[in-house]
């Protein structure tokens, strides 16, 4: 491997997937197996749009590849509706953790929505549980390969409905078990933090861990919100915070605040691209945000919806801004210190796999 600090040198395609990398926006139900999906339709009656592994992952990421978050959502219609029973979700789990192993990931957050997985009448509770239970088999799976990883699971209330109390209290009942934290998707643009304002006053007054999309469909004033009145610890995408800094670098009052507090940013380049952050990875706002110090992490969103991997992320990055290896170590860095495993185990994690597997 050549020298981390060599700027001249960029890494390979290998090298990328030979890092132990940190995945901390990866969405449960966006990283489904296409052939797992086809199983799982089949045992129920469900009506896909393809017929063969193949074609259904071209569907996938061709109906999310349309530049409009709304339509992107869209997919996730057919990942929930085979995920709806204990055995399928403990199934998506094992596979999301195994498949995030083979990557070279060695710590991983996979968020979901509870309520989405009760249409045949699971609870929020058994739902988490199902979670809790498919990580762990992933994770003692991918050890018997000879891979280490760990993983956690961040439950997630939906900004359109009106369950996220719900959720956030089960995000508290869980924390010892498995559950990192809590967050709201969904339609951002008009669904602000404000609207689940007892939500986060339950998080805030137990002292959970919180990450809240911003700043990806909504501008700078979603960002405001996630930030004062949701309290968020962590931004998911954030990376319209661009939008408060001038021309010539200057920064506005709040995107200062994201940057000195260095309040990660989850940033999910391809994703962006689809939901129309931007036209290219050489135009996406992340090359900019690292350059301006913003604590920037990377990366899948929905690996299903966007064909991809966190390795395959950082190769088009590498590609586009000629970040080196040293650049990669320290957002890998930066992306377990921003992670919501406590800090004996973060330590641990970074002592004994992320410095040893980076060169550090």
């Amino acid at each position: 491997m050549p020298n981390a600090a060599d700027p001249l040198i960029p890494p390979t395609p290998e090298q990328i997937r030979a890092l132990p990398k940190v995945a901390l926006h990866d969405h449960l139900d966006g990283g489904l197996r296409p052939a797992t999906v086809l199983e799982l339709a089949a045992e129920i009656g469900h009506t896909l749009p393809a017929e063969s592994p193949e074609a259904l992952a071209d569907w996938f990421f061709e109906a999310a590849d349309s530049g409009s978050l709304v339509r992107y959502l869209e997919t996730f219609d057919h990942t929930i509706a085979v995920t709806q029973t204990p055995s399928a979700l403990r199934r998506v789990a094992r596979e999301w953790v195994l498949d995030q192993a083979a990557d070279g990931v060695v710590y991983a957050e996979a968020r979901w929505a509870p309520e989405q997985h009760s249409q045949q009448g699971l609870t929020p509770a058994h739902a988490v549980e199902a979670v809790r239970d498919g990580l762990a088999e992933g994770v003692a799976e991918a050890a018997a390969q000879g891979r280490t990883i760990v993983a956690r699971q961040i439950v997630t209330g939906m900004r359109h409905a009106d369950r996220s109390a719900e959720i956030a209290r089960l995000a508290v009942e869980y924390r010892d078990d498995s559950v990192a934290g809590y967050d709201i998707a969904g339609a951002e643009d008009g669904f602000p933090p404000s609207r689940h304002l007892e939500a986060f006053e339950l998080l805030k007054s137990a002292n959970a861990r919180v990450t809240v999309h911003a700043g990806e469909a909504a501008g700078p004033e979603s960002v405001w919100e996630a930030v004062h009145l949701a309290g968020a610890q962590r931004l998911g995408h954030g990376v319209r915070v661009l939008e408060d800094v001038a021309a010539d670098g200057g920064l506005g009052t709040l995107a200062a605040l994201v940057r000195d507090l260095q309040l990660p940013l989850e940033v999910c380049p391809s994703s962006n691209l689809q939901t129309g952050i931007a036209a290219s990875i050489a135009e996406h706002p992340v090359g900019r945000l690292v350059d301006l110090g913003f604590a920037v992490t990377i990366s899948c969103d929905n690996r299903l919806m966007s064909r991809t991997t966190l390795s395959r992320e950082l190769a088009l990055c590498v590609e586009a801004f000629g970040w080196d290896l040293d650049r990669l170590r320290r957002l890998q860095l930066t992306a377990l210190e921003a992670s919501f495993l406590p800090k004996p185990e973060r330590d641990r994690l970074r002592e004994d796999v992320l410095l040893p597997g980076l060169g550090g």
